[in-house]
């Protein structure tokens, strides 16, 4: 890994959508976390693949689309809590298991999903 490159100049469009949709596909075999979705994937999956390639260095089409990420804001209506942040992160990370990645680039995107969803908890 070239620690000059960004996530999506490594990874590549196509790469990110395919893990958003390994990521869904992961979501749709663990009812808890299922229950946080709407019934269909599709848009949620797409939303999340737009968000991925901004935040590892890509077009800023989530943001032109939707405005500022403001995550935490965007799920607080749903109660987010230790269980639930583990599952999601289980679900990413075996999309990430999928994908042919660089130990140093799944260690640093790791380490994003994990701040990031520890950050998303709002209730106990």
């Amino acid at each position: 890994m070239n620690s000059s490159q960004t996530i999506y100049e490594i990874l590549g469009q196509d790469q990110i959508n395919q893990l958003a949709s390994d990521f869904y596909q992961e979501v749709a075999l663990k009812p808890h976390l299922r229950s946080l979705y709407p019934e269909n994937l599709a848009e949620a999956e797409a939303r999340l693949a737009l968000f991925l390639i901004q935040v590892f260095g890509g077009p800023q089409t989530y943001s032109e689309l939707r405005g500022h990420p403001r995550l935490r804001m965007r799920h607080f209506k749903w109660e987010i809590n230790a269980r639930m942040r583990d599952l999601w992160l289980e679900a990413m990370f075996t999309a990430m298991d999928k994908q042919s990645l660089d130990p140093t680039l799944k260690a640093a995107m790791s380490s994003y999903f994990t701040n990031t969803a520890n950050h998303m908890i709002n209730h106990e």
